[in-house]
């Protein structure tokens, strides 16, 4: 049995939120004591090439559970092939009023609607310089919810600039279910506008032979139409990849647990096909053109697996690091391997 396995019981008498930041301190401890190779071992390197980065292993840690980018060295030191912080905006904001974090541990799922809560971008940053990871460097960028959508591209322009140059790449989310009306963005002409003052940001920036790639996430919850409209915007504008899937507003999976009418975004197992078909039908819709990182629903290696043979290049998962631990690192990682036939 796992140290994790060993200890899950005691996180888990905690309440989410709580348990969270018992966690991450945890592993903060275990890297500053030299004991973190107790709690996973290192996968071996599978490297992976994707938006002209080469990645040391595909398997990432998704953004959202470092928000500030505060335990950076510790959770790259548990063999993760890159790091992804934030959602992070240009000011601070506390998020949503708790409780807003719920566990459904019969279905290995979150329930959350933190609602972007974060130190800002400065304090981000701030903190990034603190840490010894020169690894691949994903930071997840967001609007404060108190900026109306007419000015979201202000916001995201913001975080565009601050990241810039401390990021391997950027990530663009306009899928989290907690700041209201976030999602409006996805809509075509709103997307095709907002993307493209991003690229014009982006290519500036890029302008002394150092572009940093710049990837969208999307929702889950899309339908056909949504999908063939966003797939065109997409490859129209010269945006480096994408990321499919933020959680879910769906309920049907946990209608009858106690937790399961509460708002926020669902993550974890019950997500995992409704994601994986997302991915697959954007992964149809880009004809390989857009490199995608699969994320949601990964408990075990398959389930790695499976996200790549759907069409993605890289994995990432959150609510997997709660349920199985830093084991799950190395097992998708192994996972993925055999699915390369090495």
């Amino acid at each position: 049995m796992s140290i994790y396995a060993l200890t899950r019981p005691f996180l888990f008498a905690l309440d989410a939120e709580t348990a969270h930041g018992a966690g991450l301190r945890a592993i903060e401890l275990a890297y500053r004591t030299g004991l973190n190779p107790l709690l996973a071992s290192k996968p071996k390197p599978l490297p992976t090439p994707a938006f002209g980065i080469e990645f040391p292993n595909p398997v990432g840690l998704a953004a959202g559970l470092d928000k500030n980018a505060e335990y950076v060295d510790a959770l790259a030191s548990l063999g993760f092939g890159f790091i992804e912080v934030g959602t992070v905006t240009p000011k601070p904001q506390p998020g949503n009023a708790k409780p807003r974090m719920f566990r459904l541990p019969e279905h290995q799922a979150v329930i959350n609607r933190l609602g972007f809560n974060n130190q800002g971008v400065e304090a981000l940053l701030r903190n990034l310089d603190a840490t010894r990871y020169r690894g691949v460097l994903g930071i997840n960028i967001g609007k404060n919810k108190d900026t109306p959508n007419e000015r979201a591209v202000d916001d995201y322009l913001i975080g565009l600039r601050a990241v810039y140059e401390r990021a391997s790449y950027i990530t663009v989310n306009i899928s989290s279910p907690n700041t209201q009306g976030l999602r409006d963005l996805q809509e075509e002409e709103t997307l095709r506008r907002f993307i493209g003052t991003l690229r014009e940001e982006q290519d500036k920036l890029g302008a002394n032979g150092r572009r940093k790639p710049m990837l969208l996430k999307i929702a889950p919850d899309l339908g056909e139409t949504e999908m063939d409209a966003i797939a065109e915007v997409l490859l129209a504008s010269g945006i480096d990849g994408l990321i499919c899937t933020n959680t879910t507003i769906d309920r049907a999976a946990v209608a009858k647990h106690r937790y399961g009418h509460e708002t926020g975004g669902l993550s974890g197992a019950p997500v995992f096909a409704k994601s994986t078909a997302v991915l697959a039908g954007m992964a149809r819709r880009t004809g390989g053109k857009l490199p995608i990182i699969g994320v949601g629903g990964i408990l075990g290696g398959a389930d790695a697996q499976a996200k790549v043979a759907a069409g993605a290049t890289l994995v990432q998962f959150y609510t997997g690091m709660i349920y199985r631990g830093p084991d799950l690192i190395g097992e998708s990682v192994e996972a993925i391997r055999r699915g390369r036939g090495f």
